[in-house]
């Protein structure tokens, strides 16, 4: 590990660059409740808690429970002159396995079901051995940049904003009443707001590199066995 304020140009070790600027700065340890910002633009780079990592777990295992109710249960029922029809996504989903929107409904699935569940267990690899400060699990450091790699493509909040958009056309013509899946959609999202005011990625970064598990070679120094 380089000392406290020792940073190499070539390498990169030592330094943190702004995501939003690329301003470079150099990479202290910063204590809990003191928050990191770019001297150029003021986005936050570091912003360490404590029990951060206790309560990203737990609200990633809620949103793998959200997910799982948001797919089986009931997500709208459309009634009009005594008729009615209710449906889940997995019902629309085996509905339109067979058709011309089969390609449609899978990249829906993938988008809004998959991606945040996916990125939910990820978290959990991640962060449980460190929460419990145990030595991380194997290819953790994959595991956490494919986490950060998905999080533009979750759809969920997108899904709901499209569907309030479809009722409020479809309104008219029937009565609709939503499920409970629409709501477990709704607490989605608000559980993936949540979880992203917590989460610090330049601290998990560190404490993975604290724990020991290989990153991208940083921690090591210049002439150590296997840098």
């Amino acid at each position: 590990m380089l000392q406290q304020d020792e940073f190499d140009l070539k390498t990169g070790a030592g330094l943190i660059a702004c995501p939003r600027c690329d301003a470079l700065h150099v990479e202290e340890e910063l204590p809990e409740g003191v928050t990191a910002q770019c001297v150029r633009c003021g986005h936050v780079l570091a912003r360490p808690r404590a029990g951060a990592f206790s309560q990203i777990i737990a609200l990633a295992v809620t949103t793998l429970v959200l997910v799982l109710a948001a797919v089986f249960f009931p997500f709208l029922e459309i009634s009009r002159m005594g008729f009615g029809h209710g449906t889940s996504l997995f019902g629309v989903a085996l509905a339109f396995a067979d058709g011309l929107l089969a390609p449609l409904v899978l990249a829906v699935l993938v988008l809004v079901i998959g991606l945040p569940a996916a990125r939910a267990g990820l978290l959990v690899y991640t962060l449980l051995p460190l929460a419990r400060g145990r030595k991380p699990y194997a290819h953790v450091a994959r595991a956490f940049r494919l986490s950060e790699q998905m999080k533009p493509w979750s759809m969920a909040e997108i899904f709901i904003i499209g569907t309030g958009v479809a009722m409020v056309k479809v309104g008219g013509l029937a009565r609709i009443s939503f499920g409970p899946a629409f709501w477990a959609f709704v607490a989605l999202v608000f559980v993936s707001i949540a979880s992203r005011s917590f989460m610090c990625a330049t601290t998990i970064w560190d404490a993975i590199e604290d724990a020991g598990a290989p990153t991208d070679g940083r921690e090591k120094i210049e002439g150590t066995p296997g840098a």
